[in-house]
């Protein structure tokens, strides 16, 4: 029999690069090698007879030729509109010389023994990490696959290896034209042993790397007929709704269901330590039902948290925490002179995903089975076995395409709560969020208090940098092995720790301040850079305001011996015409310039501010350097999203806390950037051969800095936190004041909408 990649026993030990452990399956030997914590894995037939029926040439975790010359390839990370499994099946195709169009991709199944992302440590999709560490895995592995096949028909022709080419899928013998498909090959090809170290190709050979190819899941998206999690549909499933306690850390403390159970289509109410389900023939029955729950909280100790005491613990913390110091060069306590500092504050952010959480679990005596978009599989497993009590071998998890993760989907807390709803019933069920559930219950991205400070010489260069950050620790909660000895959380100084400008003393700090006890932190798009370059770019825009400089100029003035960073500089004020041309009244012109994941990117952003204070973006340039480009249009893609998703963030969002609830609820106040609001973006490619870098997160990492200092050119006014106060960008204030007095006399939080700042026009 065939020995499928979707299982190896736990007692297999794979993680030990010098030991090879042998499986045999019904006179089939396959070993497994993983090297590097997962990063290569091997599976291959040893010189014996090829098993009767064995229904594929599987020479690989992630490969799987048939005999009618079928490929599919399995797919390591998560797809959620990054485009990772296109670059991955890139990467296979490429070196197993076939086209997209011939391959099919299948979900890797919840196996950290052969899927684990070593830069992760984790089976898991995030960080802008997947073709980082796929670059050289999967072309190894589709290398392999085509040595084997090559090798199996050169031995059918009795000639050398080396004479024999593949393309499409065909090996062909160049001397006597004789051509062999694969699917012709896949019994011979078993008995191949593989090779130590297949060659790569030679990147002026490659046929689909570096192309702008279409995405393999573009044909089902435009259809319909690709399934998302939301859209799964099983045999006798059922439809249920959730709310958990408002309040971080509450507890379910009475509900009287007499009215849900009698609302046609509700078949049962589900109570939970801190939630409440519904459980109807569909989703408006369950949420009808849900609706007519008379529902008593046991509000906990969060009941009287608020933002604002949020803040206030945070500045009290960043003055007098202990802090721990990320890097520290020079002496910065020697240096004398002028200095110039500033203080920055986040919010906390919900990630806002356009498919809200859900998850399909039918939980049996003997087994488990889930369906759910998830960017941690092997997880969905482990709360499995929790809840239910059942071995790892008896929870099977179908991955799903995912409607956007950004982060959220790193956590598994929604699956562990449908496991426990399904586990009360013998019938299949569909546990949906709603959008106010899915903004209410989410794993926030914590709030940041920032302290920077510079000492400047007489030139307006830093010669002193100390920059202090405050705030939680999500590393902490997601994978504590990754915390430093010292206690560092190396996420929250990334892109602070390291900057591309030269600066003689330094000192990058972190004080730890986590969330009360019960409200949860994640990670959103563009992690710890996303707020540590805001910072860092804002603050290098003030130091050239106040040295008199062009702000590009002294960016460039600091970057020193930094061709990768100066090239993407150079690019961005050429492509959009820095300096050439006056922009008009109220617009301005903002630049930011980093390095995170491994790129390196310059974004120039055009603004116009309106009396009001209404922000328009009018265009937007970026210069990219990723290393090796896999696919162009993937990385024109996610470089725009990106920047939209930041630029929504910026203006936009915020999650607020009252009374231990937060209070926002859907798109109407916690709002994204709408197509009409969206500026042309041009994305221009630094050539280069580095190895790849990240890129599905680096858009939004530069999107905040970029745009704040447009607005600073258009306006004069810094802003240092986020979301944006469009009432700080009024032209006439005291029309304001008396607008906002007249409208809301008492409220002690004015919040003003476009529409009533119009008014005062």
């Amino acid at each position: 029999m065939m020995l499928r990649v979707d299982h190896v026993p736990d007692e297999v030990e794979l993680e030990n690069p010098a030991r090879r452990e042998l499986i045999k399956r019904g006179g089939l030997v396959v070993a497994f090698m993983a090297l590097g914590g997962g990063s290569r894995v091997w599976g291959y037939a040893d010189h014996g007879p090829v098993p009767a029926g064995a229904p594929e040439f599987a020479p690989n975790a992630f490969i799987r030729v048939g005999r009618d010359g079928s490929v599919q390839l399995v797919m390591p990370s998560i797809e959620m509109g990054q485009g990772a499994y296109t670059g991955q099946a890139t990467l296979l195709a490429e070196e197993l010389d076939v086209g997209l169009d011939q391959i099919t991709v299948e979900h890797a199944p919840p196996n950290r023994k052969l899927y684990a992302n070593p830069l992760l440590g984790e089976q898991a999709t995030g960080g802008s990490t997947t073709i980082r560490y796929c670059w050289k895995t999967l072309r190894d592995a589709g290398a392999a696959a085509r040595y084997m096949l090559v090798t199996a028909a050169a031995q059918r022709w009795k000639v050398d290896a080396g004479q024999c080419t593949a393309s499409r899928g065909v090996v062909t013998h160049t001397a006597s034209g004789r051509s062999l498909p694969y699917g012709e090959l896949v019994d011979a090809a078993w008995n191949v042993p593989p090779p130590d170290k297949a060659p790569l190709k030679d990147p002026k050979d490659f046929q689909l790397i570096g192309k702008p190819l279409r995405r393999v899941d573009t044909p089902g998206k435009v259809d319909g007929s690709l399934p998302f999690g939301i859209d799964i549909r099983v045999p006798g499933m059922k439809v249920a709704t959730v709310q958990a306690s408002p309040t971080f850390g509450g507890k379910l403390a009475s509900v009287d269901d007499a009215r849900a159970l009698s609302i046609p289509g509700v078949l049962k109410v589900v109570k939970l330590d801190n939630a409440v389900a519904v459980i109807g023939e569909h989703f408006w029955a369950a949420k009808k039902g849900l609706e007519a729950l008379v529902i008593t909280w046991d509000r906990g100790a969060n009941g009287a948290f608020t933002t604002e005491q949020l803040f206030k613990d945070m500045a009290n913390a960043s003055e007098h925490g202990t802090p721990i110091v990320a890097r520290e060069v020079g002496n910065v306590g020697n240096v004398k002179g002028k200095v110039i500092a500033a203080t920055y504050q986040l919010p906390m952010l919900a990630h806002a995903t356009m498919e809200p959480l859900n998850t399909t679990v039918h939980v049996r005596p003997d087994a488990c089975e889930i369906w759910v978009g998830t960017q941690v599989p092997a997880r969905c497993v482990d709360v499995a076995v929790k809840v239910t009590g059942l071995p790892a071998e008896r929870i099977q998890v179908h991955n799903q395409y995912m409607g956007g993760g950004f982060g959220r989907r790193l956590f598994e807390d929604s699956v562990e709560q449908a496991v426990a709803i399904a586990k009360q019933v013998d019938y299949p069920v569909k546990v949906i969020w709603t959008r106010e559930e899915d903004i209410a219950q989410d794993r926030y991205r914590p709030a940041y208090y920032d302290r920077i400070a510079a000492t400047v010489d007489d030139k307006g260069r830093p010669q002193a940098w100390t920059d202090r950050t405050t705030g939680a620790s999500v590393m902490a909660v997601f994978a504590p092995p990754g915390m430093g000895k010292n206690g560092l959380d190396p996420d929250l100084v990334e892109c602070a720790a390291e900057i591309p400008y030269e600066v003689p003393n330094l000192r990058v700090e972190w004080v730890r301040h986590d969330m009360p006890a019960g409200v949860p932190v994640g990670w959103w798009r563009g992690v710890g850079p996303v707020h540590n370059v805001f910072v860092v770019e804002s603050f290098i825009d003030e130091l050239a305001h106040a040295a008199g400089k062009d702000p590009a100029a002294y960016r460039r003035d600091l970057l020193g011996e930094h061709p990768r960073a100066h090239a993407v500089l150079d690019l961005a004020l050429e492509k959009s015409g820095w300096g050439k041309a006056a922009l008009g009244a109220r617009q301005g012109r903002g630049i930011a310039l980093a390095a995170p994941f491994g790129s390196y990117l310059c974004v120039v952003v055009d603004v116009a501010v309106s009396p009001q204070g209404e922000v328009s973006l009018l265009r937007a340039v970026a210069a990219v350097d990723c290393g090796t480009v896999v696919n162009p249009n993937t990385v024109e893609a996610q470089v725009q999203g990106g920047l939209v998703f930041g630029w929504s963030a910026a203006l936009y969002s915020g999650i607020t806390l009252k009374n231990g609830a937060v209070e926002q609820r859907n798109f109407n106040d916690y709002r994204v950037l709408r197509l009409n609001q969206t500026p042309p973006i041009e994305v221009h490619l630094v050539p280069s051969q580095e190895s790849p870098g990240g890129i599905g997160e680096t858009g939004t990492v530069m999107a905040m800095p970029a745009l704040t200092n447009a607005i600073f050119a258009a306006t004069g006014v810094r802003l240092r936190t986020l979301p944006i106060d469009v009432t700080a960008l009024v032209q006439n204030k005291d029309a304001l004041k008396a607008a906002v007095t007249e409208a809301t006399p008492a409220s002690p939080h004015v919040s003003v909408t476009p529409g009533q700042l119009g008014r005062l026009a």
